[in-house]
């Protein structure tokens, strides 16, 4: 999937462990994991606007969008932090 989440990164520039942030969110640090690692098919953007409360930051600094290479099924990176 070419969206790619970058909840991680949030959490380390915060200094914050999953178990305070999903606290923090009020969904259960599982939930959280399978979010943060990208094995989301979907997230209410009610959960998205109290992520953002949380850590303090925009829709854009959790999500980012890469472009999906058709010859492999791998990521083309977008020119991001982690390109």
């Amino acid at each position: 999937m070419p969206i790619v989440v970058d909840i991680d990164v949030m959490l380390a520039r915060r200094k914050m462990s999953v178990g305070d942030l999903a606290d923090r969110v009020g969904i259960t640090p599982t939930n959280l994991a399978v979010l943060k690692n990208g094995r989301a098919k979907a997230v209410r953007f009610t959960t998205l606007a109290a992520l953002c409360e949380a850590l303090d930051c925009q829709p854009g600094d959790l999500l980012r969008w890469e472009v999906e290479d058709a010859t492999n099924g791998q990521h083309a990176h977008s020119g991001g932090e982690n390109a």
